[in-house]
């Protein structure tokens, strides 16, 4: 059973949400053979405050 847990900062839209659950789960169905009800994906949106590079945050 894949599980994917994606971090990035800001928000999506529920169709960017979708296409991206689409585009990971096509990926893993054509290179790893693993069907598409198997795989699950978590979506985390961080606040940019929350977020940093070394020392600088992106809030």
């Amino acid at each position: 059973m894949p599980y994917i847990n994606l971090r990035l900062v800001g928000k999506l839209s529920k169709e960017q949400k979708e296409k991206i659950a689409k585009e990971f789960s096509d990926t893993l169905l054509r290179v790893a053979k693993k069907p598409k009800e198997y795989t699950y994906l978590v979506i985390d949106e961080v606040s940019g405050e929350n977020w940093a590079q070394g020392d600088k945050f992106f809030g």
